[in-house]
């Protein structure tokens, strides 16, 4: 049985390998980043992280650029 943290990491990794062999930049606060390192953050972290999509003048995704949220 599969669970749903196992689900989110295989659904976010094929979907940000997919994007990034399409040439979109990936970043995590800030720094140039891989689908395996956001993955690894993103779910199995207890924190939230948030994708911020920035397009070209054309309005494709260039970049996907990921923030770790923090609520006070």
């Amino acid at each position: 049985m599969t669970s749903e943290k196992e689900t989110n990491s295989s659904l976010l990794k094929s979907r940000l390998e997919t994007l990034e062999k399409s040439g979109i930049k990936l970043y995590l606060n800030g720094l140039p980043s891989t689908t395996e390192y956001i993955v690894k953050k993103c779910v199995n972290e207890d924190t939230v992280y948030m994708p911020d999509y920035v397009t070209d003048e054309e309005g494709k995704v260039k970049e996907i650029r990921y923030d770790r949220i923090s609520f006070h």
